[in-house]
């Protein structure tokens, strides 16, 4: 299970404030997409989210325990730009993870622990329709193939939250469609608490069952980094697959807000 509540939570850097009063109550196995304007904070939170970063106050909490201070297998991330290992193979990059996870203090399997791994790890690519691959180096990939080998990277260690920053971003529209599939099955398959950033409004309605809006409610000009962005909306969805369309399903006092994100 991966519950999450974030109760009363900034975050500044010196005299920056660059989240304010955050409060949110999730239930376990939701897919929560982010929109807001660039530099809001949105991937702060996500690093909260991650254990890179802390709150500067409040607390995060998953199950009621509060949130590990550094990164663990329970939390997995895909970026926009691929964080894959060159000089490995694609099954050596899907492979590595799990020998982190169960091998801590040397980073490698060996003997059957290891070849259990490596089943494992193949069966992840096989999921991701990467089996064919398996012994090419991520140069030899195209972007849509190294986007989903990053998602093997994150999934195979059965992470509880899986956070996604901006990871369709750079992809070609066909490509993405393929990829909110991908997404789609392997958070209904793992069972799955998600939260994606996305500048792209439809998609964030298309595949959330919550939308949260991040965006700042107080300004100073004379002071610009006096307050920080907070939680303005937080809209209900009806989930992957639905036909949550933003001019029904967001209520008439969202869509301002909803129109001016989405650039119209």
């Amino acid at each position: 299970m991966a519950a999450i509540t974030v109760r009363r939570v900034w975050k500044e850097y010196g005299q920056q404030v660059v989240l304010e009063n955050l409060n949110l109550q999730l239930n376990d196995h939701e897919f929560v997409t982010i929109v807001g304007p660039s530099g809001c904070g949105k991937t702060t939170f996500l690093r909260m989210l991650l254990g890179v970063d802390g709150p500067t106050r409040g607390e995060i909490t998953i199950d009621g325990e509060p949130l590990a201070t550094e990164p663990g297998a329970d939390r997995g991330i895909v970026f926009q730009r691929y964080s894959l290992f060159p000089h490995l193979t694609v099954l050596e990059n899907v492979l590595v993870g799990l020998e982190m996870k169960q091998s801590r203090m040397f980073g490698y399997l060996f003997g059957k622990r290891r070849r259990t791994a490596k089943q494992r790890a193949q069966a992840m690519l096989e999921q991701v329709g990467l089996a064919a691959a398996s012994d090419k180096y991520p140069s030899q990939l195209s972007g849509g193939m190294q986007q989903r080998l990053s998602i093997a990277q994150s999934i195979v260690v059965e992470p509880k939250v899986l956070l996604l920053d901006e990871p369709f971003g750079a992809l070609d529209p066909g490509v993405t469609q393929d990829m909110h599939e991908l997404v789609t099955r392997l958070w209904r398959e793992n069972r799955m608490t998600v939260f994606m950033i996305t500048h792209d409004v439809r998609e964030a309605f298309a595949l959330g069952t919550r939308l949260l809006v991040f965006d700042r409610i107080r300004h100073d000009p004379q002071a610009p980094e006096r307050y920080g962005a907070t939680i303005t909306y937080q809209i209900p969805l009806r989930g992957p697959g639905a036909k949550n369309d933003a001019l029904v399903a967001a209520p008439a006092k969202d869509l301002p807000q909803l129109k001016r994100l989405a650039g119209g």
